[in-house]
């Protein structure tokens, strides 16, 4: 129908109402760049289930593209590339740009920490014929997901010598697994009457490690072999667990979903999705005319506390520190600065459509999720984003062929959730959330849109280098 034939209604409709497009109809051309961009993404994924291995691999990578460590009260220039590595657990990747810093700085922050089973400090025990590992589940997690499917142990240990010693069993196709058992449908009349959460009680999610005695005489022979053979291989002994931080996170690669191979599933999306694309757009600056820095936090999904949470002083005392090493005032940076914080969306679901409002959900493959607010019911304890800070985010992402919608987290009343823009928000710096739609979050195995990755990686590098 041409224009002409259309009638006034039609006309005003196509200028007053808008429309969600899908990437594939707006974008058609990012398909091939998206899939390849996906494969390094796995590969990611893969080698970083942990936030310590997230940051040891993105230290990697940043290396390899001429990033130098940085240490606080470094003198710093324009053009410098620094990664400033937070004990080993979470990572500020930044560039100082031509312009003057009190500009204010483009920074984005993502989270590497993903829902897992943590062990416990006197982990190891012997029952009916069995070893276990006991755990302390780690973030919000639905705990039956957690029985009988595939784990590996990642972690580290440091010995009573003081020595630390990296630990990961379980990704290696030869390697054993830890297994944490359910009971049979046959017997399992009682569980089924209990509420879903339920079900499955946290400390009934301990690992199945073994069940060979070291010999027939000794008491507990079987945990005593379960111990040796940690001491084999890392010299530890029970007494090490005390001061060990160990995982149990799941065994599954990242693998494509679909015949037409458009989505990947894989542990640990939330929030890795959003921190690769951080580091490949900081990865791809030359010389930006505006101060960027990428922040890979860790405890986001426990509150974000701690000297390697969102809260922690290091955030600000980077920003002072660069800021004094320029002659500069770092309240004047921080106010002049801007954020996205890159966090997740949940994808709407139509088999769990009662849970969501579709006007205000998040689709797949229609690009990235910004959310002006998250929090729970009543908006209780989010940051807000500003209308105006929203329309310069969206005008940026417009003018360079970002996908992107905008969302909420379910039904009002339904629940909610938070992400680390409120911490950052507090130090005087406009953010708003910006993410990708997760299938399954939280699940030992989520999926997410090769598209909605690619798009988010996009939308990093247009904030980065936005006039």
């Amino acid at each position: 129908m041409s224009e002409k034939e259309k009638s006034a209604g039609e006309l005003l409709k196509e200028k007053l109402v808008y429309k969600k497009k899908t990437a594939f109809e707006k974008c058609p051309d990012d398909k091939d760049a998206a899939y390849a961009y996906c494969e390094d993404y796995k590969k990611f994924l893969d080698n970083g289930k942990t936030e310590r291995d997230a940051t040891a691999y993105s230290i990697g990578l940043a290396k390899a593209h001429g990033f130098r460590e940085y240490k606080l009260g470094m003198k710093v220039k324009a053009g410098d590339k620094f990664y400033y590595d937070n004990r080993g657990k979470s990572l500020y990747l930044f560039i100082i740009g031509s312009e003057d810093i009190e500009n204010g700085i483009a920074i984005t922050a993502a989270h590497i920490d993903s829902p897992r089973l943590d062990i416990k400090a006197n982990p190891v025990y012997e029952a009916g014929g069995m070893a276990f590992i006991k755990t302390h589940y780690y973030g919000g997690i639905k705990k039956y997901q957690w029985t009988a499917i595939p784990l590996a142990l990642h972690g580290m240990v440091t010995l009573s010598d003081g020595k630390t010693v990296d630990v990961i069993i379980g990704e290696n196709d030869d390697d054993p697994l830890f297994y944490v058992n359910d009971i049979l449908p046959h017997l399992a009349k009682d569980q089924y009457q209990k509420h879903v959460g339920d079900a499955i009680e946290g400390e009934q999610l301990n690992l199945l490690s073994g069940s060979v005695p070291f010999d027939n005489e000794t008491s507990e022979a079987i945990k005593l072999n379960l111990l040796k053979l940690f001491n084999d291989k890392y010299g530890m002994t029970e007494y090490d667990f005390q001061a060990a931080e160990l995982s149990a996170v799941p065994a599954y690669k990242a693998r494509d979903i679909g015949l037409d191979r458009s989505l990947i599933a894989a542990y640990g999306h939330d929030d890795k999705v959003c921190a690769y694309p951080e580091i490949t757009a900081i990865l791809s600056l030359e010389h930006p005319k505006k101060t960027v820095m990428s922040i890979l936090a860790d405890k986001e999904e426990t509150g974000s506390n701690g000297n390697t949470g969102m809260k922690t002083s290091a955030f600000c005392d980077i920003i002072a520190d660069i800021s004094a090493s320029l002659g500069k005032n770092e309240r004047i940076v921080r106010s002049n600065s801007v954020c996205l914080s890159a966090d997740v969306a949940a994808a709407y679901d139509p088999n769990f459509a009662g849970a969501y409002e579709i006007n205000n959900s998040a689709l797949i493959n229609s690009g990235i999720a910004l959310c002006k607010y998250t929090g729970a019911r009543g908006k209780s304890d989010t940051n807000d984003a500003s209308g105006e800070y929203v329309g310069k985010i969206r005008k940026i992402f417009d003018d360079n062929n970002v996908v992107w919608q905008s969302c909420e987290l379910g039904k009002v009343d339904q629940g909610g959730g938070g992400t680390v823009a409120k911490y950052i928000s507090e130090k005087n710096i406009d953010t708003v959330d910006v993410g990708v739609p997760v299938i399954s979050m939280h699940a030992p195995y989520e999926v997410v849109s090769k598209l909605d990755v690619y798009n988010m990686h996009k939308a990093v590098v247009a904030f980065y280098t936005a006039e």
